[in-house]
């Protein structure tokens, strides 16, 4: 990831390291994994590319004849999820 690979995941990336903690969603296994959640395509493609890469969420078992298999998150990706949520950046009000 560009980012420091855990203490910097976005709100996006965490979402999408629940709905795989959840059971709710699947991997591609081609070179440049997609994810999808509850059987939708997930619309940040480089984000999951970055989960994978990360070594977050990995397919939980080989793939099918789809070509996707159940997600499932990594010793790190469970760490990742336990972590505090930063606060959120609070604009200045006029």
């Amino acid at each position: 990831m560009s980012r420091t690979a855990t203490s910097q995941l976005t709100r996006r990336q965490l979402a999408m390291l629940r709905a795989v903690a959840g059971g709710r969603a699947e991997l591609t296994t081609s070179c440049e994994p997609d994810l999808y959640v509850d059987g939708l395509c997930c619309c940040d493609h480089a984000a999951a590319a970055e989960l994978v890469r990360a070594g977050l969420v990995r397919a939980a078992t080989p793939a099918g004849i789809s070509g996707r298999a159940p997600a499932g998150l990594t010793d790190a990706g469970r760490l990742a999820l336990a972590r505090p949520l930063p606060a959120p950046a609070m604009g200045l009000a006029s």
